[in-house]
């Protein structure tokens, strides 16, 4: 059983990658992983280089934008943005658990002008809960009506 999560066509999240999981995912088609996870959050965790060699051995393209607990910043938002737009194939995105990742996705998409009900709904039906990030999609969202 796959333990990447489809959040909507092309963009999957997932809780942490080991080498065996990119062979997997690039079987299944994903050209972009997006690592979400700093390296040393908790010992023992995979080094996010060593994964990175062996994605691209496996020809997928590689992004770290890594995110503490410590909240998402607008540069993080905008990485994930542009990395989204430029992407040639599906993405998989992973931290921790997946939920780091959804929600930078979310936070992307809000500013990109996708509305944050939308968004939210999408997150849901995936196992992940945004109610706490409302406030900050809505504020993403506004923005980006605003341009």
């Amino acid at each position: 059983m796959s333990k990447f999560v489809e959040v909507e066509a092309g963009f999957s999240v997932s809780p942490q990658l080991v080498a065996s999981d990119l062979d997997q995912a690039a079987t299944q088609g994903f050209t972009l992983i997006v690592n979400n996870r700093p390296d040393d959050e908790e010992s023992g965790q995979p080094d996010g280089a060593d994964l990175a060699a062996h994605a691209k051995r496996l020809g997928m393209e590689w992004i770290d934008i890594p995110v503490t607990h410590a909240g998402f910043s607008a540069g993080q938002v905008e990485r994930l943005g542009a990395a989204l737009k430029q992407a040639e194939g599906a993405v998989l995105a992973y931290c921790r658990s997946g939920t780091r990742s959804a929600m930078l996705w979310a936070l992307a998409q809000a500013r990109a002008g996708r509305h944050p009900a939308e968004l939210q709904d999408r997150a849901a039906a995936a196992g992940y809960d945004l109610t706490g990030l409302r406030p900050l999609l809505d504020q993403q969202y506004a923005a980006a009506a605003a341009r």
